[in-house]
């Protein structure tokens, strides 16, 4: 057992912070009261104890090619199949992308994230070199792969005057392909509605929930890509991905219409990747609205491309620049919770938050100012955490 004595700990789905000790047997939190005894003591006096971080949205193979493109249009940058990182991939030799990726996740762990939601692009070869990366580190991998041959073709093929429904054979080739990918990944991820049809998303879509698997699908990234959608299809990329029945969307940062109101009808989740926007200079998430209408909002640090994965100042920035854009105040909380508690209930994990019975992924983190929130997000570094805990297990421990 492992006891954390002496802290300041940001208990429950409100982080409500309280003086208690944090009790834990094997990797579950069994008790947390200002009495809780027993175990190998860990002393957290003059520190914050919180929710290790949960980063929901990162391309981690894009290690390889860091601060490649700045300047170019989001388009030129990522856009499948044939965009700058997708070429540069294609070249990048195997190891080197299996060193860069490790890399990542080290630095990952070194600044307080435990889990991490991957989109990893490559099929089958994609995945395997994520599981290569992260063999021996205690960090929790969700890994949504895509398939090539969900590009291909771009929609159904029409046919007439045939006893036979080629259709039928095409929706079996892209089901056996998510298949072959979920077997060996938690679920899909694909890239946007402007390179894949609705109707093999759907397949897919129906193929994950069937097999208990996520799905996600970046949305209304840029209002180019939501007009264009509009157009073609008198839809929003936000109705079509509800529609469609995908579990997760990442980014909406330029919703339209009734967008909104339909994501909290839905009771489905957004992850907001604020530095992403930024640095491609597509706009800020309205993450304010979302939150007022109470949509689960949850946070990642996208493409290794052009930010860190570092969520501490993936934290920091979006908190300040969704200040800035409502010119009100945001609550430092609900920004922490993206990372913690919110991502957690979305990817219904038993993690991302302190309270009995939870999984016991854990931040020990000196405190550097009076508010233990703020301290967090505008000031702690990697040589601020004392510790961290994954599953019960100690991963990282440095003297006070």
């Amino acid at each position: 057992m492992i006891n954390i004595t002496n802290g300041l700990v940001l208990y429950g789905p409100e982080m409500e912070p309280i003086r208690a000790n944090i009790l834990i047997e094997d990797d579950l939190i069994v008790e947390i009261s200002p009495h809780a005894s027993g175990g190998c003591k860990i002393d957290a006096k003059g520190c914050i104890v919180s929710p290790s971080l949960i980063n929901s949205h990162v391309h981690l193979g894009d290690s390889v090619v860091k601060d490649i493109g700045d300047g170019k249009s989001i388009e030129d940058i990522v856009k499948p199949p044939h965009g700058l990182k997708h070429r540069l991939l294609s070249e990048a030799d195997n190891g080197d992308v299996v060193a860069s990726m490790r890399s990542s996740l080290l630095e990952m762990m070194e600044s307080g994230t435990t889990t991490l939601v991957d989109f990893r692009e490559g099929g089958l070869e994609g995945i395997s070199l994520i599981e290569e990366a992260g063999k021996g580190l205690p960090i929790k991998k969700i890994v949504l792969g895509r398939h090539d041959s969900f590009l291909e073709p771009f929609s159904f093929p029409s046919f007439s005057n045939d006893s036979h429904d080629p259709n039928s054979d095409f929706e079996d080739e892209i089901r056996e392909a998510t298949l072959k990918i979920i077997k060996s990944a938690d679920g899909v991820g694909l890239s946007g509605f402007g390179e894949i049809s609705d109707e093999v998303v759907q397949i897919i879509t129906e193929t994950c929930a069937l097999k208990g698997k996520i799905s996600a699908i970046h949305a209304a990234e840029y209002e180019e890509v939501q007009e264009n959608s509009l157009n073609v299809t008198g839809k929003t990329e936000v109705e079509r991905a509800l529609e469609t029945g995908f579990d997760l969307l990442i980014h909406v940062t330029s919703p339209l219409n009734s967008d909104l109101d339909l994501l909290k009808d839905k009771g489905v989740s957004v992850v907001c990747c604020p530095r992403s926007n930024g640095a491609l200079s597509v706009g800020i998430p309205p993450i304010k609205e979302m939150w007022d209408k109470g949509i689960n909002l949850l946070l990642g640090t996208d493409n290794l491309m052009f930010n860190s994965p570092n969520m501490f100042r993936e934290m920091e920035y979006a908190l300040k620049v969704t200040r800035g854009y409502y010119k009100d105040y945001f609550p430092p909380v609900e920004i922490l919770k993206m990372a913690t508690v919110n991502a957690g209930k979305a990817l219904h994990m038993n993690t991302g938050c302190i309270e009995e019975g939870k999984q016991a992924d854990i931040m020990v983190a000196e405190q550097l100012s009076r508010d233990p929130v703020l301290s967090l997000i505008n000031r702690t570094e990697p040589k601020n955490i004392i510790t961290m805990i994954t599953d019960g297990i100690q991963i990282k421990n440095r003297l006070l």
